[in-house]
């Protein structure tokens, strides 16, 4: 009866490590062609340096990073954005400063951006597995190998546009206000033809010229204020 028993429980130890095994390996496994997947865009992509004037388009809903030469689109990539919680800021932004090995968990490169209400950048990972996901806490996260070749071709300055979330208006915005509903309502008014400068998140005179300017056509009174119902006739 004893032996019974301790057969039993070595087939009971047994089927539990297997399972156990099968789990992690199951859990490697998955996040490697994970990766895979959502990294590999087209295999036939250039891999030398654009040879004229280079900008970045990061398109959030799809998690593709776009590199344009001279206004044309000449390679993609795939990356994780931020999470809801963590959004990626939409805007109009430049790349002010790069490093290497800026940090744990930036991976090999880090290139910031000037938004000015926080720390983000394009940068690798050493979560590989996490590209193609919103698993970021707002930056822009690359494969390492992916954001090393960028890394090369881009100048400090490069144009970086980052769009495709949609920002609820949830105040009122005037002169000295900041933030992703301002890039929103920049966005707007430059899409409208009323505001001609960069959708960099910050209400200043050029801003407000354009609120005013819409109003004055529109018969509102012109205050400058874009208010929530303001931004609502809008559509943002």
């Amino acid at each position: 009866m004893q032996s019974f028993k301790f057969r039993r429980s070595q087939i009971f130890y047994g089927i539990a490590i297997f399972t156990i095994l099968s789990i992690v390996f199951s859990i490697i496994g998955f996040e490697y062609m994970d990766e895979q997947e959502f990294a590999a865009l087209d295999p036939n992509q250039p891999t030398e340096a654009p040879p004229g004037k280079i900008s970045v388009v990061v398109k959030i809903r799809a998690r593709v990073l776009e590199v344009y030469n001279d206004d044309q689109l000449y390679k993609k990539y795939r990356i994780a954005v931020g999470k809801s919680e963590t959004p990626t800021p939409i805007g109009e932004w430049n790349i002010v400063w790069k490093d290497y090995n800026w940090g744990t968990g930036f991976g090999t490169r880090w290139m910031g951006l000037n938004v000015p209400w926080g720390t983000y950048g394009i940068h690798g990972t050493n979560k590989p597995w996490s590209i193609g996901r919103f698993a970021s806490h707002g930056c822009i996260r690359m494969r390492n190998k992916d954001v090393e070749e960028l890394f090369e071709w881009l100048p400090i300055g490069t144009p970086v546009r980052i769009e495709d979330r949609k920002v609820k208006i949830a105040r009122n915005l005037k002169n000295k206000s900041s933030g992703a509903d301002v890039v929103a309502l920049q966005l707007k008014l430059k899409e409208l033809g009323y505001f001609q400068g960069r959708a960099d998140g910050l209400f200043g005179a050029m801003t407000e010229e354009a609120v005013k300017a819409y109003q004055t056509e529109k018969g509102i009174t012109p205050t400058g204020i874009a208010t929530k119902e303001f931004c609502a006739a809008l559509g943002i």
